[in-house]
Parts: structure tokens; C-alpha cells; sequence
């Protein structure tokens, strides 16, 4: 009886320890992700196929831009890093890292990364080195290139890289580059901006209103000229700046967002009380997004969509889709420097072992305003955040709900599931194969698709002809002296991929393996704002190592500038010539109506 006063302490704190273990356990459990997005029922068991992995490095994410070829005439070839077949150049097919261009005799082609062209001229070979956020890296073999850059951010780099030199970009501006047959003289054309030359020991600055030549590999002889009059090449370029120039989509997005300055032909704008300014393309009744075009296997994005008409890039990988009244109208969202590309904004349907009554295939609906985007390829949650927020009005709370229940896409609400004809489906030959899905559709019926579940990546597996796209073979391709010629750089880019034949022989999958699933309780990396520059959201990189001791085998290293007094004071000399040669201040000469390419019309010019 004397010890009850004693106990009678410790066990009402026993009592309350127990009762903050049971509320504790209570709260946490709430906490948890529950799968329930907008009223929806509890989440589902994970679909083995489901890529749950998405917690890399950041420094490891995918670019957020890439490259697209837009315009061509005449015969131009494609090679998609890595493989050794060419193919015909498919225009809005994205370009990236290791990607092979050649424009054979008499004809031209334009590519554009955001507000920057790159126009190619007759018997031009060009190879993407290096593109990222950052890093625009480009080996000219033979041909002319004219670049037009209008937006050079600090950490940006943008180098040409030639046979005997590397060109690098120190401003916005225009810029003509030559390379001869032999590859041992490049002639650089500055109308506007300013860069630096590197090689055979020595750098040289070349400036507005000059035209500069370099002859030789292992010593460069450098000569200065004024600026010729213009031929029919760079008329063609011109023109095609005015077209830039002179276009309304531009008070509306980006110049920033690739593809933007095809939609004023195309469509036009208007406001949407629900979505804001919108843009209706001019299309055939039954037209719907993501129909007209095909799928292509592009790494490191996987399954991407090439959409057949000539608008169509901006509209397929940016933004979202909405049916208002009767008609399809583009959303592009928020104003941003630099919105994330996307390979396809869409949601796709079956997968999970489910199989349409006509055997193995897939079906996909474009993504509405505010629908989440959830990657099929590998990612951080960072870049989760900012594929969405750049391209679509939503916050970074309802983009980690959607995060959190991604293995429950069908539990999801989606406007265009159900609207305007907008789901699409085909066989798998046709969706592996690159055929024109259009051509090609699969007739489902209503009770059909609605047991066919929605997911979030494509469950059908590529195959060689995924990654050549819908290209035939070429009839032209580069000299392999010129493919195989070896060119100066100050940086050194990423070595060439594994053919995808290469990769299967090894037994590797051609997606990026799923990583390690987050921790429940870890923070997600912060996303950024729309309103922020390009520099907030756009990390710099650390430089290109070198993968497995091995340098790029088409780049060699640009020798060490080395001081020479002399050379120095002849340079010095050569700048005062030209400097009082040059004529009076005048603007850049007005475009002329360009013809289409002659033979040996447009060659390097002293």
C-alpha cells in the first residue's frame, strides 16, 4: 500500500507515452500519400512496367532543349547518332547530341534551337557535338553555315568547330562560316557580333564587318577583308530573318520555345475565358492532336512524337491541348525565357498486360491545361517540377500529388480522354515502325478503351527502325573522308553512343534503367518560377569529362595559345589595313528575293 503513491506516477506517464505513440502513428499515416488525385479512389498496386525511378542527379537530367530541322529543299540526309545508315531528313524531327546532317549538291536546310538558325548550304556536313541547356557545339567538316544567334545568356557556349580552327561565339549576331573541300581553310563572315579563334597555336578575334580566312592545320595563316556583297545563300538567310522578325506568336510565347515562328501561317490566335490566349491551327474536320505524324525513339527522351505538318513542333512539345466548343486549340501556358522541351505531352492507354482485341498495340490523348506531366525517361523530381510549371498553369503541390500517385494514371481525371475524338490508337508494327499513324489506325470501340487503363509511358519496346524514324533510305550521303575528318575544338564533347544493335548484342536496354525509389520523407527539390531568367532554372553543367579515358575520336584538342610578339604586331598591322579600308557605317544589306541553289553558285569567298 505505501509503494501505490509511488506507481501511480509512472504509469499515467506510461499511459500518456502510449497514447502519443497511437496519435503520432495516426498522423504520420495520414500524411502519406493516399493516390487520391481530385476525388479519386484509392491508388492500385504499381504496374511492374511503370518507371518508379526517378530520383538521378540533376546534372544528369536530359537537355531541355534540342534542335529541329524545319525547312529543306533539294536532297538532305540524316544520321542519328551512334547508327551508321542515313535516311532522308525528316523536317520537325528533334535533334540532338551526336546527330548527323548533310545537305548533298543543290540544296539548303534550316535547323533551329529556340530563337537560333543554323542555315546549311550546298555539300554541308554538320554534326550536333554537344547540345544542352548550355552547350550549343557544332562540327563543320566541309560547307558553309550561316548562324543567326539571338540570345547568348553568361555560361553560355556556342562554338563552331572546323577542320583547322574552333570558333567561338562571344555575342548574339550573325555569323558565315566556310570550310573548303580539303578542310584546310575556313573563312568566317561576321555581320554582326563577335568571336575568337583558336587554333594552330594562336587566337584571333574576329569582329562585325569582317571577313576573316584561315589557311593551314598545324600553323594558321591569317588574312582580314572587308565584308563581300551578298549572294544568293545569304539572301536566303536573310529572308528568312524577316520571316523571324515579322511574326505575332511572338507577343504571345517565347522566342525561346523552337518552332514558334510557323504558327502565324498556320492559325491564329484568340482568348479562352478558361485557358487565356490560344491557338487554333487551320486543320480539317476530325483533326486531332498527336494523329497526324509518327513516333521515333530519340535518347536520351525515349518515345517521341514527329508531328507530319510543318507547324507542328512548338504546339507538340510545349503546352497543352484543349477542346473548347468545337475545335482543338493550343494552350501554350505561362511566359517563360526558356520553357522545357517535352518528346510528347500525352498520356498513353493500355499497357499492364492489357491487349486490344486486334492484338498488341497502344493509344495515347494529348494532355489538357493543367494536367500533369509525368516522364517516361529518367529524371530527378526537380525536373519533374520544371517540365510542368514552364509549359502548363499548374503549382508544384498538384505536380507532386500526381508525382506521388504516377502508377495510378487511370484513377486520373483527364479532359481529353473523352473529348473531341481525342484518343488514338494504333497496332504496335505501326507505332515501333515509324508509320504514319494517321494511315494506320486501329477502330476501338467505346467499352473497349474504357477498360483499357491510362498510363504514363508507352509499354511496347523499340526497335532499329524506331530509332531511324520514318525516313527512307538515302539516296546521297557525305564522302566518308568528310564524315570521318577530324576538326579542332577548345572543349571537349560527349563520345559518340552505342549503335542501337551495339546495345542489344550487350543486353542493354535502350531506355534508362529505373533508379532507386525516393525516400518518402525526402524534400523534393524546389522548383523554379516562371517569371525567373534562364539562369536560375538553367543549372550550368560541369564540363564534358571524358567517358572511360577516352577523348571524342572526331575532336582533337586545340593546341596551347602560345605568346609571339611578332605575330602579334603583324596582326596589329592587318587590323589598321582593314580598319582603313572600311567603308562608312552601313546597316546590313537589305534581303533580296533568293533563287533556289545553282551548281558552284555559293563557294567560299576572299
Amino acid at each position: 500500500m505505501k509503494n501505490r503513491p509511488k506507481l501511480l506516477p509512472a504509469l499515467i506517464a506510461l499511459t500518456g507515452l502510449l497514447l502519443l505513440t497511437t496519435l503520432t502513428s495516426r498522423m504520420r499515416a495520414q500524411d502519406q500519400p493516399s493516390g487520391q488525385v481530385q476525388g479519386q479512389v484509392q491508388s492500385q498496386p504499381p504496374d511492374p512496367g511503370q518507371n518508379d525511378g526517378q530520383n538521378q542527379d540533376p546534372a544528369q537530367d536530359p537537355p531541355g532543349r534540342v534542335a529541329r530541322l524545319d525547312y529543306s529543299t533539294g536532297s538532305v540526309s540524316f544520321q542519328p547518332g551512334g547508327e551508321g545508315d542515313w535516311v532522308t531528313a525528316v523536317e520537325n524531327r528533334p535533334l540532338t547530341t551526336g546527330d548527323n546532317l548533310w545537305a548533298d549538291q543543290n540544296s539548303r536546310a534550316e535547323v533551329q534551337i529556340g530563337s537560333t538558325s543554323i542555315r546549311l548550304n550546298s555539300e554541308t556536313s554538320l554534326t550536333f557535338l554537344e547540345l544542352d541547356d548550355r552547350t550549343t557545339q557544332l562540327k563543320l567538316s566541309q560547307g558553309t553555315l550561316i548562324l543567326r544567334v539571338r540570345h547568348l545568356d553568361d555560361g553560355d557556349s556556342f562554338e563552331v568547330d572546323t577542320p583547322n580552327l574552333a570558333f567561338a561565339l562571344q555575342s548574339p549576331g550573325e555569323y558565315r562560316v566556310d570550310v573548303n573541300g580539303n578542310g584546310d581553310q575556313t573563312i568566317m563572315t561576321v555581320w554582326q557580333g563577335r568571336g575568337e579563334v583558336t587554333g594552330g597555336g594562336s587566337s584571333y578575334t574576329v569582329i562585325a564587318g569582317q571577313q576573316a580566312t584561315f589557311s593551314g592545320t598545324d600553323q594558321l595563316d591569317h588574312q582580314i577583308a572587308q565584308v563581300p556583297a551578298s549572294d544568293g545563300f545569304d539572301n536566303f538567310a536573310f529572308d528568312r530573318d524577316h520571316r523571324e522578325d515579322h511574326t505575332d506568336t511572338a507577343n504571345y510565347i517565347s522566342t525561346e520555345m523552337t518552332g514558334y515562328e510557323d504558327l502565324d501561317e498556320n492559325g491564329s490566335w484568340s482568348y479562352e475565358a478558361d485557358y487565356g490566349p490560344v491557338w487554333t491551327p487551320t486543320v480539317a474536320v476530325g483533326w486531332a492532336p498527336y494523329r497526324f505524324g509518327h513516333w521515333v525513339f530519340v535518347e536520351p527522351w525515349g518515345w517521341t512524337w514527329v508531328e507530319a505538318e510543318p507547324w507542328g513542333f512548338a504546339p507538340f512539345h510545349y503546352g497543352r491541348w484543349a477542346f473548347a466548343g468545337s475545335r482543338w486549340c493550343w494552350v501554350p501556358g505561362p511566359v517563360v525565357v526558356r520553357p522545357i522541351y517535352a518528346p510528347a505531352l500525352v498520356a498513353f492507354v493500355g499497357g499492364g498486360g492489357f491487349n486490344f482485341s486486334f492484338g498488341a498495340g497502344v493509344g495515347w490523348f494529348p494532355l489538357g491545361p493543367r494536367e500533369v506531366f509525368v516522364p517516361w525517361y529518367h529524371t530527378s523530381r526537380g525536373y519533374v517540377n520544371n517540365v510542368n510549371i514552364t509549359n502548363t498553369r499548374v503549382n508544384v503541390t498538384q505536380v507532386t500529388n500526381i508525382y506521388n500517385s504516377r502508377n495510378t494514371a487511370n484513377r486520373v481525371t483527364y479532359a481529353n480522354q473523352h473529348a473531341g475524338n481525342g484518343i488514338t490508337v494504333v497496332a504496335r508494327d505501326t507505332f515501333v515502325n515509324a508509320r504514319p499513324v494517321d494511315r494506320n489506325l486501329a477502330h476501338v470501340d467505346a467499352r473497349e478503351l474504357a477498360s483499357a487503363g491510362v498510363i504514363h509511358e508507352s509499354p511496347l519496346q523499340p526497335t532499329r527502325a524506331s530509332i531511324l524514324g520514318a525516313g527512307s533510305p538515302a539516296r546521297v550521303r557525305p564522302p566518308d573522308a568528310v564524315v570521318n575528318r577530324r576538326v579542332v575544338a577548345t572543349r571537349n564533347p560527349t563520345p559518340p553512343r552505342a549503335s542501337f544493335d551495339q546495345r542489344q548484342a550487350g543486353n542493354l536496354r535502350t531506355e534508362a534503367p529505373p533508379t532507386p525509389q525516393p525516400q518518402p520523407n525526402r524534400p523534393a527539390e524546389p522548383a523554379v518560377r516562371p517569371e525567373e531568367s534562364p539562369g536560375a532554372r538553367n543549372v550550368p553543367r560541369p564540363p564534358t569529362t571524358i567517358e572511360n579515358g577516352q577523348a571524342h575520336p572526331l575532336v582533337r584538342p586545340a593546341p596551347p595559345v602560345q605568346e609571339q610578339p611578332e605575330q602579334r604586331r603583324q596582326e596589329q598591322e592587318k587590323f589598321q589595313t582593314w580598319q582603313r579600308q572600311r567603308p562608312a557605317p552601313a546597316s546590313r544589306p537589305a534581303a533580296r528575293e533568293s533563287r533556289p541553289p545553282e551548281p558552284h553558285e555559293e563557294k567560299p569567298r576572299k
